[in-house]
């Protein structure tokens, strides 16, 4: 990657940083750590400022399970109902036990009457009843229930007279009838008054003054300490972030966010250098920031919320497009912010790099339909592990219920979410499995170009495509990125395709009209070179994404044409030093793929010159062109490995094998029978 290209990657990093600056919390941190069971290491600790002692999240959660536990329902008391019903029975023909029936329904009506079903569902001794915009706390015994109403009704009436027929009288009108529940449950205002009670409840149990010990240098530190100092941390700072020395704290968040986009930088240029030559850079970047940017807004308005973020999306949009030793560096800067302005911020950390990385690998076998859900199963529970694991060793102290359920939420989001990524494909122009299956179909219109200009390249790249395909599958790469990568690499030859000998034989030239005659060597290996850069140019015309043209660019590597070059050197006034004319730009190789297509597309063509197809002479073969790679440095930069390099070899010379195997050779007088040819 040469200068300009790298000036030109860097004014992102330069905003993104900019960015980062200014989402950044302005509060200032405290700079102690501690955990209950440690020893406090620093000098003794006084306190510079009152302060409330806060409650824990256990000691709060309790305090609202006792509040909540504490049922008190609310009734609306329904005059209207009384008052009809009294005037009901008023007209009634009921003689003169009239005004004595009226007056002991008034009395019961207006004490409240509650169905039976409501009594005997009610387990609160008190309940508090609305009347003319006035609540009155009121026992539950004092409030009849609809069969006892009525029992009372007829009790206190007997008690006043000396009628024996007064049961028969209040059947015979139908009175009995008129004492209803005149209480209705108010669901919305025992809700308020059970929320207004947990409000009430205060977050402090005390308060420390300022110039009393908190901790003294060499103290055990005990469940209570951690208390008085989460509390002063909390204090101190809010206080400064308002009234300190804001200026510090910005170039602090300033420093940070440089760190952070330098770390990813190296990222990319340590891990896979290529990215910086197409979109997958700045995708990388994009994901990047939004995890960055989510993490501080979220930290800096609503700190409690970080556990509901789906942080280990990020890892699943990086996967989709790029190799695991850049998305596990790049994941792991994306959660620093977590360390420097959350709070639990070391819980957080821990837990959301534990789940990415399950995520990650979990994500090659489980990544359709619905085992997405497995995944995100999987994932939240590798989440919940570390969060017990930092419980027990005293880091997290929350409340366990709602820690996880927030968990839960975090791992099951990116389900989600994680169908956007085939918005950023097409923003980004990168590759998916399905838009990898989309180019493989040889009825493509630059295919179909390649096949009708340079029939006998079209041929080779089919035959390479089906030996990457059995290599890839022996080494697990991705076999449908390598059968797209093998049937473009050579589309450059569409511009020249007389210029190679797979399409010139075809034509059955005589030695004098071949393309190479009269041409010197110098000549030829730039004509032949060309199609590396007339197949880059080709495949960005036709928008091709910039994986693909990673195979073009890296097929041939920085190997010299070995036939040219031989030629040139025979002569007596060769120049060594035009040695990088007959050279391919490269760059060489770096992905598995990129290697399995520069031995296959080798191997390939230079296999035609055999003529013994012997398992023993493929297999040195092979091997030969294999080493004239390992000599030339070609596998210098790549990822694959020595154990990865030999199962290719092998897949490769079955695959050879295969295709050579041996015919049956039929008698004579068999041939004549079945008149064979």
């Amino acid at each position: 990657m040469n200068q300009t290209v790298r000036s030109n990657k860097i004014w992102p990093l330069v905003v993104i940083a900019i960015l980062f600056a200014i989402l950044a919390p302005r509060s200032a941190k405290l700079g102690y750590d501690y955990k209950k069971g440690g020893t406090w290491n620093y000098e003794t600790l006084f306190a510079p400022f009152d302060f409330p002692i806060l409650k824990t999240s256990v000691q709060m959660q309790e305090e609202i399970d006792r509040v909540s536990s504490i049922h008190v329902p609310y009734y609306s008391f329904s005059s209207s109902v009384v008052r009809d019903n009294l005037k009901a029975v008023d007209r009634m023909d009921l003689g003169e036990y009239k005004p004595l029936i009226v007056s002991a329904l008034r009395y019961i009506l207006e004490k409240g009457v509650l169905s039976d079903d409501a009594i005997a569902d009610e387990d609160a001794e008190v309940i508090y009843i609305q009347r003319d915009k006035r609540a009155v706390k009121v026992p539950l015994s004092e409030v009849f229930g609809l069969s006892d109403a009525r029992s009372e009704l007829l009790r206190r009436l007997q008690e006043r007279t000396e009628f024996e027929g007064m049961d028969s009288l209040l059947l015979a009108n139908s009175v009995y009838g008129y004492i209803v529940p005149d209480l209705v449950y108010d669901p919305n205002a025992t809700r308020a008054r059970s929320e207004d009670a947990i409000s009430r409840i205060s977050p402090t149990i005390g308060n420390v003054s300022a110039g009393q010990l908190i901790v003294s240098n060499g103290d055990v530190i005990t469940a209570e300490t951690v208390q008085i100092l989460d509390s002063f941390k909390k204090e101190y700072e809010s206080n400064v972030g308002h009234s300190g020395p804001v200026y510090l704290s910005i170039l602090g968040n300033a420093l940070f966010a440089i760190l952070l986009v330098v770390l990813v930088w190296l990222a990319v240029y340590f891990g896979n250098p290529l990215l910086f030559n197409d979109n997958r850079y700045y995708y990388v970047l994009f994901v990047f920031t939004l995890a960055v940017s989510a993490v501080l807004l979220v930290a800096r308005f609503s700190p409690g919320s970080l556990f509901f973020a789906p942080l280990t999306l990020v890892a699943l949009y990086l996967q989709s497009f790029v190799r695991p030793r850049v998305i596990i560096p790049v994941y792991i800067f994306s959660l620093l912010p977590l360390l420097a302005y959350a709070d639990h911020g070391i819980a957080l950390f821990i837990i959301f790099l534990v789940g990415g990385m399950v995520a990650v690998f979990g994500f090659k076998y489980m990544s359709r339909g619905w085992k997405q859900f497995l995944l995100s199963l999987l994932t939240f529970v590798a989440m919940a592990v570390a969060y017990f694991m930092l419980r027990l060793i005293g880091i997290e102290n929350g409340v366990i219920i709602h820690d996880l359920v927030r968990l839960v939420v975090a791992a099951f989001l990116p389900v989600a979410f994680y169908p956007l990524i085939y918005l950023f494909e097409k923003i980004f122009n990168l590759v998916s499995d399905w838009r990898l299956a989309e180019l493989a179909d040889t009825s493509s219109p630059l295919l179909r170009e390649l096949e009708s200009k340079a029939p006998g390249t079209f041929q080779h790249s089919l035959q390479v495509m089906n030996m990457a395909d059995a290599a890839a599958r022996a080494i697990d790469a991705n076999p449908l990125l390598l059968r797209v990568g093998a049937l473009y690499h050579d589309i450059g030859k569409i511009a020249n395709p007389q210029c190679f000998v797979e399409n010139e034989s075809l034509l059955n030239k005589t030695e004098d009209q071949k393309y190479h005659t009269g041409l010197s060597p110098m000549q030829s290996a730039e004509d032949i070179i060309r199609h590396v850069t007339d197949g880059v140019e080709m495949a960005q015309k036709y928008h091709l994404p910039a994986i693909i043209v990673d195979f073009i660019r890296t097929h041939h590597g920085t190997s010299v044409t070995g036939y040219f070059w031989g030629k040139y050197s025979a002569q007596r006034d060769c120049d060594p030093s035009m040695r990088p004319r007959f050279t391919y730009p490269g760059p060489s190789p770096v992905t598995k793929e990129q290697v399995v297509l520069m031995l296959c597309d080798s191997i390939e063509a230079a296999s035609r010159t055999l003529t013994d197809y012997t398992p023993e002479a493929i297999s040195a073969f092979v091997e030969r062109i294999v080493q004239g790679k390992l000599d030339e440095k070609q596998f210098s930069r790549s990822e694959i490995t020595i154990k990865e390099l030999g199962d290719v070899k092998e897949a490769i010379k079955a695959y050879l094998a295969q295709t050579h195997h041996g015919r049956v050779v039929y008698p004579q007088a068999r041939k004549k029978f079945f008149n064979i040819k």
